[in-house]
């Protein structure tokens, strides 16, 4: 059965102190059962939010890592440092990587192995720009980052795989998918990955939606019934915002169309 989950992404925001504080307030929280509560601070506060969490069900999750294990990358983190700090979870492909930086398919391919061969897991993103959605060009974007990027690894390794689906037209633009078109798109990744696996590994793999997710909107977002949580950015920075939006699935039942 798949997981609930939602994942704070906070990007490069919040240094040391700002992290502090926000720890100090969320150990304050009560966490729902039924949900994985998951934050990505910065490398730099990676194992302090480690630490301090450490008795609480929160996963400390990193935003990024390099595809080799070791060597001269300047700059750059390897799954062993991730995981010697207290991080077994790593975002791969976000849309601000791809754009950013530059990461392709075959990169991000990389990237997916090497968290996988360091039993890592990864919260593999993928979504498309407006211009794919105006030439209704979206669904077979989707269809080649999860080929490109996915579906060369074992069924087995899928116990390890989350798919973060991201507008990135909705991605802090305050513009957001309508219920409607975030479950359609899931449904259609699921049907997609069903199609190149099997019914069981879709069925089971937990599909977040990224974009633009704050508390008013959350529990009708996830009360879709191919959506199974969300990879939250801004909304994630303060804690009343984050625990509204991970509460939300308290709200949802019965929403689910």
């Amino acid at each position: 059965m798949r997981k609930k989950i939602v994942a704070g992404n906070w990007k490069m925001n919040n240094d040391l102190a700002e992290t502090e504080m926000f720890l100090v307030e969320l150990k304050k929280q009560v966490f729902p059962e039924n949900v994985v509560v998951m934050i990505a601070p910065s490398f730099t506060n990676l194992n302090h939010a480690f630490r301090s969490l450490r008795e609480h069900p929160v996963k400390i999750v990193a935003q990024n890592m390099h595809q080799s294990n070791e060597g001269a990358f300047t700059g750059e983190i390897s799954a062993k440092m991730l995981k010697s700090v207290g991080t077994n979870t790593v975002i791969i492909g976000h849309s601000e990587r791809r754009a950013y930086f530059k990461e392709d398919s075959a990169i991000l391919a990389d990237k997916v192995n090497t968290a996988l061969e360091n039993e890592m897991t990864a919260i593999f993103c993928i979504g498309e720009e407006l211009e794919d959605r105006k030439k209704e060009n979206h669904f077979q974007l989707i269809k080649t980052q999860l080929s490109e990027g996915l579906f060369h690894i074992s069924d087995a390794a899928w116990e390890n795989i989350i798919i973060a689906y991201e507008p990135v037209w909705a991605i802090g633009t305050g513009e957001t998918a309508s219920p409607k078109q975030a479950q359609e798109m899931h449904k259609f990744i699921r049907k997609t990955v069903a199609e190149n696996y099997t019914e069981e590994i879709a069925n089971n793999v937990s599909i977040l939606y990224g974009g633009s997710v704050k508390p008013d909107n959350a529990s009708e977002i996830f009360g879709q019934e191919d959506v199974d949580g969300g990879l939250i950015g801004g909304a994630s920075l303060k804690v009343n915002s984050f625990m509204e939006i991970v509460n939300a699935f308290e709200k949802e039942t019965g929403n689910r169309t």
